[in-house]
């Protein structure tokens, strides 16, 4: 190695850094031994999105995975639902995926999963790749590894999305901003409804520089082409992917953005028509409007912690059906418990097909609180402000879920600390206005100090 790995590029849930100081081929060709030492897997499925570097990385981890003496089966350009739809479908013990998610052009990372898209992340592996990967001292394999392509994967992958529309009895529009990102796999799939939805598609050619703004529909901010576009079309919904398509964002007909946990009730009701009585797992943040939502359909409803690998293994333990995160990630137990974002934008088609009603009718129905969106302060000492809030709030009812959440007849608020930076993210929701503004800033005043 010229130079050592930076452990800060192993996050909780997958790898990122900047290319090449961070990530380079040494590290990826490291980082493939390690998995392969840490893993014992014989075979692994590798996928690299559309960014400049992602080529010499794929080439660097499979090497890597074939000198620690394990078989590489190459999928291609891919998205990282499709990844995890491979580590179901081939003969494969994990799966790779070459990608830097909505990250900017300058990065580029991993993502790592088990047969059946159980996740690696923080308490499940990445630890201890990272310590292998640093430490490169990789005993010789007696057999190197074979690589092989598989080139029907991709079709079967799209093949199988498609089967879950259902035809309406008017043809619906639909614009879609692929953000320049690995979306545009996916595109196959809307051509083949081309019958029953109209498409209108933005930015539908690869190029990992994102020219036109940054692949992260969390960031409001980067849907305003498209909500202009579906108004200017007529469109009856939009959909906007991140980078590496693992999280969706819609816009309704008025160009209204659909807050993501909202999603998550109109998905898990659509879920509900086909398997009424189902466990739906929601992220701690969402409004309660969504629980009430997914109960007045039928279902069960538990909160989950925040975060991908997390939500995936509360989803096998409990029996989960769907689950829903309020960054765009929705789960589901069609492709092995992980994301699948066409299926999510499919299955909102199929609702509005379905109840004859227009998105922003069936979004309105769900606006019954008032929330303070996820706010962050910079704090020293995260441990003793988490105990001044449990003492403020000390008649509330607690959960330790994830950080804290305190609830009151008439509102409720979650902090959590980030696992990266000196942070705590506040999440707030009051019956009214003026309780929400209210308890939002006297939160923030104990948070802020």
């Amino acid at each position: 190695m010229d130079k050592a790995i930076n452990p800060g590029i192993f996050k909780a849930y997958d790898i990122r850094g900047v290319y090449p100081e961070e990530i380079n081929i040494d590290t990826a060709y490291n980082i493939g031994r390690a998995l392969i030492a840490y893993t014992k897997a014989k075979k692994v499925a590798v996928g690299i999105d559309m960014r400049k570097s992602s080529p010499e990385l794929e080439e660097a981890v499979v090497k890597g995975i074939t000198d620690q003496g394990s078989d590489v089966v190459r999928i291609g350009l891919s998205s990282t639902p499709m990844l995890y739809f491979a580590s179901w479908n081939l003969d494969a013990d994990a799966a790779v995926m070459v990608t830097a998610s909505h990250n900017p052009a300058e990065y580029n990372g991993m993502k790592f999963c088990r047969k059946g898209a159980v996740p690696i992340g923080e308490g499940s592996g990445m630890e201890e790749i990272r310590d292998l990967a640093i430490a490169g001292n990789f005993p010789d394999s007696e057999v190197k590894g074979e690589e092989s392509e598989d080139l029907e994967l991709k079709q079967k992958y799209l093949d199988y999305i498609a089967g879950f529309f259902k035809s309406g009895s008017a043809k619906k529009k639909v614009v879609i901003d692929f953000a320049n990102g690995m979306g545009i796999i996916d595109k196959e799939v809307y051509e083949k409804l081309s019958g029953d939805v109209e498409s209108v598609y933005m930015y539908d050619n690869f190029d990992g520089n994102f020219p036109n703004h940054e692949a992260n529909p969390l960031k409001t901010e980067t849907l305003a082409a498209l909500q202009k576009k579906v108004i200017e079309e007529e469109a009856d919904l939009g959909i906007a992917y991140d980078g590496d398509a693992d999280r969706v964002g819609f816009v309704d007909e008025k160009g209204q953005v659909i807050p993501m946990d909202f999603v998550t009730a109109l998905l898990a009701e659509e879920k509900l028509k086909k398997m009424p009585g189902s466990l739906i797992l929601m992220d701690l943040r969402s409004s309660n409007s969504v629980r009430e939502a997914i109960e007045e359909a039928g279902g069960q409803v538990h909160e989950s912690r925040v975060g991908h690998s997390l939500i995936k293994k509360q989803m096998r333990e409990e029996g989960a059906i769907f689950a829903g995160e309020l960054s765009g990630h929705y789960y589901w137990e069609e492709n092995s418990k992980a994301e699948m974002s066409t299926l999510a934008a499919l299955s909102l088609i199929n609702l509005i097909n379905e109840t004859g009603a227009k998105m922003s009718e069936l979004v309105y129905g769900l606006k019954r609180y008032f929330q303070s969106g996820e706010i962050n302060s910079e704090v020293a000492d995260k441990d003793a402000v988490m105990q001044k809030l449990k003492d403020k709030y000390k008649d509330g009812k607690l959960s330790m879920l994830d950080g804290i959440k305190i609830t009151f007849p008439e509102w409720w608020f979650n902090v959590r600390a980030s696992n990266t930076e000196p942070v705590l993210r506040l999440n707030l929701e009051a019956k009214i206005k003026d309780l929400m503004e209210e308890k939002r800033d006297e939160v923030l005043g104990i948070i802020r100090g």
